[in-house]
C-alpha cells in the first residue's frame, strides 16, 4: 500500500470520527427520547390492558347474571388486583365530592384521582347568567402515570383517602372583590389559609399524596405532590412521573365570529424566555423540550395555568378544536415529566391559577402572565400597554360607567393629538389657496410631462412654504392608537358584561334587530354602533376631502368612501365597545373640523404665501455642504 492510500484512510477516518462527534445527541436530546419511548410504553401498555379489561368485562357479564353479590364483588377485587396490582386495592370505592373556597374561586375536588374535578369564579357569571365553571365533569384527565410491578398505574383510576370536612372556606376580612374594585388579589389583605389533603397509600409507609393550599384573596392555588417509600413500588428504570391534565374547555360567551373562538389557546413560557403558544385558529401541538414555567389553557377572559415553583424540564401541548359544538370550544391537554430519582422522599412544587385575564391582577405574579391578555401586534402592543390601559384604569377609580370612560378616553386621546391635528388643517387650508396655481401647472404640463410637472409642483411649495406632507402626520400618530383600540375592546375583561345605552355587553356585539337570515360577511344582526360609526365615518370623509381641495387621483374617491361599508361588514360582530369608540373619535373629528375652519382666514394665509414667495429660498444645510464642495473642487454649480 503507497503513502498515498494510507494518507487517504487516515484522512477518511478521521472525518468519520469527527461527523460521529458532531452529530451526537445532546443531554436534552437523549432526556428528550427516552421521555417518549417511556411515553410510547405507558401508552402501548394502557391500550393493551384496556382491551383485556373490555375482554373480561365481555366474559363476565353473562357469569354475573347467576352469581351471589359476594361473589361478583370478590371477583371484581381480583379483576382489579389483576389489573392494577398491589394498587388493586385502591380501585375499589365511591366517588365524593370535596369542596374548597375563598372569596373568589371554589374548588370542587374528587377522592377518585384526588384530583380538582371543577373550578367555579364565583364574582363572574357566564353571558346567559349561569355559575361560570372554567371546566368541570367526569373527562377531566388529572394525576400521574407510571409503571409499577410491570402495570401502567394512573392514579385518576385510584381512589384516594381524606381526613378534610366535606365543606373547607378560607376566611377573611370583608372586602369588595371582584376586577370592578380594582384590588390585587394576594395576600396582602391578610385572612386564612386552609390545606385539603388527599392520599393513596398502597401499603405501610408507601403512599401518593396530593396538598391543595388555598390563602384568601387570591385566584392562586399552590399544589404539592408528595412520595414517601414509592421507590419500592415505581420501576426504578423510570426517570421521569408523567403528570397529565386534560379537560374540555366551555364556552362562557355569546358565539360571535371574532368571540371567544378566536382567542382560546394554548400559552406556555419557557424558562427564563419567552412566552408562545399554539396555533389561535387551528388543532395544534408542541413538544417543549425545553425547560418550561407555565402553562397557560387560555380563554377570551379566563384561564387556568399551572405553574412550576421551579422549572418543567420536558412537556406536550396539544389543543383540538371544536368548530361545530355550541356547548365547548377545544379539549386541552398538558402532558408534564416530572423529573424521578427513585429516592425514598420525593416532592414536587407547583401551583394553578385559575382566574380573570386581568392585565393587572396577572402581572403582579412577575412571571410573565399577563402575556395571555393579547394586546395586539408588537408594534401597537407598547401603546396599549404604556397609554390605554393606565389612563382606563385611571379613570376607572373616580367613574364606574364605562360609556363615560370610553368618552372620556376618547377625549383624552383627541386633545393630545390636536396640535397635530391643528398643524394639519392648516396645511390643508394652504393647499386650497395654492389650488388654483397647481391647476394652473396641471394645466401647462398635462399628463405627457409628469416629471416636470411635479418638479413645478414641488417648487410651488417650497416657494410658498408649504409642506404636502403635513396634513400626513396627525394620521400616522393616530394609526397606531387606532389599531391598539382594535386589539383593546375585544380583549379586555373590563367591558365584559358591561352595558351602555341600548349595547348590553360592550366586549361584543350590539343588536337593535336580530334578521331570520344571515348575510353573508355581515352576520344575522343589526349593529346600531356599528351603523353610527359607518355613517359618521362617511361624512368624516367627504369633510376632510372639502377641507383639503385636493384632487384625487381616478377612482380614488370611490375607494375612499368604499372603506367605512366594508368596515361595516367586519365590525357587526366586533365589539361595540370598540365602534362606539371609532363613533366617538369621528364625531370629535368632524366638530375639530368645523371649529378649525373658523379659526383659519384663508386671506391672511394667502397674504403670508404671497411673502414666502417673495422672500429668496433658504437653502438646506445638505444643499450648502454640496455647493461648498463644489467650490473646493473648482466645480461651478448649474445656472438657474
Amino acid at each position: 500500500m503507497d503513502r498515498n492510500s494510507i494518507i487517504g484512510i487516515i484522512l477518511i477516518f478521521a472525518v468519520l470520527v469527527v461527523f460521529s462527534i458532531v452529530n451526537q445527541p445532546s443531554k436534552e436530546e437523549i432526556e428528550a427520547m427516552k421521555h417518549r419511548q417511556d411515553s410510547i410504553q405507558q401508552v402501548e401498555a394502557a391500550k393493551a390492558l384496556q382491551l383485556q379489561q373490555q375482554q373480561q368485562q365481555q366474559q363476565q357479564v353473562a357469569e354475573q347474571a347467576v352469581l351471589p353479590d359476594s361473589v361478583v364483588a370478590d371477583q371484581l377485587q381480583q379483576e382489579k388486583i389483576n389489573q392494577f396490582g398491589i394498587f388493586g386495592a385502591a380501585a375499589l370505592g365511591e366517588e365524593t365530592f370535596y369542596t374548597l373556597e375563598n372569596n373568589l374561586v371554589k374548588l370542587t375536588f374528587s377522592n377518585k384521582g384526588g384530583r380538582i374535578y371543577s373550578v367555579e369564579l364565583k364574582e363572574y357569571k357566564t353571558y346567559d347568567g349561569k355559575p361560570l365553571i372554567l371546566f368541570d365533569g367526569p373527562e377531566t384527565q388529572f394525576g400521574l402515570n407510571f409503571f409499577a410491578q410491570n402495570r401502567n398505574i394512573q392514579t385518576d383510576q385510584l381512589y384516594f383517602t381524606t381526613t378534610a370536612p366535606a365543606s373547607v372556606k378560607v376566611s377573611g376580612p370583608e372586602v369588595k372583590v371582584g376586577h370592578k374594585g380594582m384590588e390585587k388579589y394576594n395576600d396582602e389583605l391578610g385572612g386564612g389559609t386552609e390545606s385539603v389533603s388527599f392520599r393513596l397509600e398502597v401499603q405501610p409507609g408507601s403512599y401518593l399524596e396530593y396538598v391543595y393550599t388555598l390563602k384568601y384573596n387570591t385566584y392562586m392555588v399552590d399544589f404539592n405532590v408528595n412520595m414517601e417509600g414509592m421507590n419500592r413500588l415505581v420501576a426504578s428504570n423510570q426517570s421521569y412521573l408523567n403528570f397529565t391534565w386534560s379537560f374540555d374547555v366551555p364556552r362562557q360567551e355569546r358565539k360571535s365570529q371574532f368571540g371567544e373562538d378566536r382567542y382560546t389557546n394554548i400559552y406556555y413560557k419557557f424558562f427564563e424566555a419567552d412566552v408562545d403558544k399554539l396555533s389561535p385558529t387551528k388543532s395544534d401541538q408542541e413538544d417543549l423540550s425545553t425547560r418550561t414555567k407555565w402553562i397557560g389553557m387560555k380563554q377570551l377572559f379566563f384561564t387556568s395555568t399551572i405553574i412550576a415553583d421551579d422549572f418543567f424540564p420536558i412537556a406536550q401541548v396539544r389543543s383540538e378544536r371544536f368548530a361545530e359544538d355550541n356547548q365547548y370550544l377545544a379539549n386541552f391537554y398538558a402532558g408534564i415529566s416530572l423529573p424521578y430519582e427513585g429516592k425514598s422522599n420525593e416532592a414536587y412544587g407547583m401551583s394553578f391559577y385559575f382566574g380573570p385575564n386581568h392585565f393587572q391582577t396577572l402581572r403582579q405574579y412577575k412571571i410573565d402572565l399577563e402575556q395571555q391578555v393579547y394586546l395586539g401586534y408588537s408594534i401597537v402592543r407598547p401603546v396599549n400597554r404604556y397609554l390605554i390601559i393606565p389612563v382606563f384604569n385611571f379613570l376607572r377609580t373616580f367613574i364606574s360607567n364605562f360609556g363615560i370612560i370610553i368618552l372620556l378616553l376618547t377625549i383624552f386621546i383627541k386633545l393630545i393629538l390636536f396640535p397635530f391635528t391643528y398643524k394639519s388643517y392648516m396645511s390643508q387650508a394652504k393647499m386650497r389657496v395654492l389650488k388654483p396655481e397647481i391647476d394652473e401647472i396641471n394645466a401647462k404640463f398635462g399628463n405627457e410631462k409628469a416629471v416636470e410637472k411635479q418638479q413645478a409642483v414641488m417648487a410651488l411649495y417650497k416657494k410658498a412654504g408649504v409642506n404636502p406632507m403635513g396634513g400626513c402626520l396627525p394620521m400616522l400618530l393616530q394609526f397606531p392608537i387606532l389599531i391598539a383600540m382594535f386589539f383593546f375592546f375585544p380583549t379586555s375583561i373590563e367591558l365584559r358584561q358591561e352595558s351602555f345605552l341600548w349595547a348590553t355587553d360592550l366586549s361584543t356585539y350590539d343588536s337593535i334587530l336580530d334578521l331570520p337570515f344571515t348575510i353573508p360577511f355581515y352576520g344575522d344582526h343589526v349593529s346600531l354602533f356599528c351603523l353610527l360609526m359607518t355613517a359618521t365615518t362617511i361624512f368624516s370623509t367627504y369633510l376632510n376631502m372639502q377641507t383639503s381641495g385636493s384632487t384625487s387621483m381616478p377612482g380614488m374617491k370611490t375607494m375612499m368612501y368604499m372603506m367605512p361599508v366594508v368596515f361595516l361588514f367586519i365590525l357587526n360582530n366586533y365589539s361595540s365597545g370598540l365602534s362606539y369608540y371609532y363613533f366617538l373619535a369621528n364625531v370629535i373629528t368632524i366638530g375639530q373640523t368645523y371649529v378649525v375652519r373658523g379659526m383659519v382666514d384663508e386671506n391672511k394665509i394667502r397674504a403670508q404665501i404671497q411673502l414666502n414667495k417673495k422672500k429668496p429660498v433658504a437653502k438646506s444645510k445638505f444643499q450648502q455642504r454640496l455647493e461648498q464642495l463644489a467650490k473646493e473642487r473648482g466645480v461651478q454649480p448649474p445656472k438657474k
